[in-house]
């Protein structure tokens, strides 16, 4: 099995964040890290060069072996803000809510910008996302 690459690092969120070219993704992205640090009372951490993530989530490949990654987390890509969330237990309902947005095969979700969606459902979602447990369901 070849080495993963989106493990949790010592780089500085701080310097990654500043470094984000566009303007709006870069103060996007400080909103969105506030709203998670406050819900997962967890100090941001970078999952491989380009992921803010909070909090641990283990997991179990089928072959047996462990994997880590974090249990929220997004990132701020040159075409919208990529948000790593659990698929917990009535996602589509708040996703229906949440404004304009897209969902990758995988469940990613993007965002343009903030002002394209419900902030108060975005963070009911992170909540959510954060509290889900897969070993529950």
């Amino acid at each position: 099995m070849a080495e993963r690459k989106t493990l949790e690092n010592a780089g500085s969120v701080k310097d990654f964040l500043n470094a984000v070219k566009n303007a709006r993704r870069r103060q996007d992205s400080l909103v969105v890290t506030k709203m998670m640090e406050r819900v997962s009372r967890k100090t941001p951490k970078m999952w491989g060069p380009s992921i803010v993530g909070f909090g641990k989530h283990r997991y179990l490949y089928a072959n047996g072996s462990e994997g880590e990654i974090c249990k929220i987390g997004f990132a701020p890509r040159a075409q919208s803000l990529v948000f790593y969330l659990a698929n917990f237990s009535g996602r589509a309902k708040y996703l229906k809510r949440l404004g304009k947005h897209k969902i990758s095969r995988g469940g990613c979700i993007y965002v343009n910008k903030l002002d394209d969606v419900d902030l108060n459902v975005l963070d009911v979602m992170f909540e959510e996302a954060y509290e889900y447990d897969s070993d529950d369901a």
